[in-house]
């Protein structure tokens, strides 16, 4: 069974870094496309950025206009981790962060979530 573990969230100045992590058990993180989203009450979730697998042409990564330039995931196969590491952070950026997870379609297409971490970025 797939399973997710998000951290890294807190408060953070305008201004300042955080790095959140999305640990995967249950599976090769590396052989799934993974993303991250994130949502305000009342809001729809958004995604945020997404980083491919390795199967698919290699890790190709995507990112919400918005946080483009300051947002990077990135993969550590050997931690089975998924990174985003928020840089330049804004009020704006305030807001539940959840890891998908996607199960190639040969594996099913599955997705998991994991339980979100809250990041809140103060003015």
């Amino acid at each position: 069974q797939v399973q997710l573990v998000e951290s890294g969230g807190g408060l953070v100045q305008a201004g300042g870094s955080l790095r959140l992590s999305c640990v995967a058990s249950g599976t090769m993180i590396a052989l799934n496309t993974v993303s991250w989203y994130r949502q305000t009450p009342g809001k729809q979730r958004e995604l945020v950025a997404s980083i491919s697998s390795i199967s698919s042409g290699g890790s190709n990564t995507n990112y919400e206009n918005s946080v483009k330039g300051r947002f990077t995931i990135s993969r550590d196969s050997a931690k089975n981790t998924v990174y985003l590491q928020m840089n330049s952070l804004r009020p704006e950026d305030t807001a539940a962060y959840y890891c998908n997870l996607r199960r190639p379609a040969w594996a099913g297409g599955s997705d998991y979530w994991g339980q979100g971490t809250q990041v809140t970025v103060s003015s």
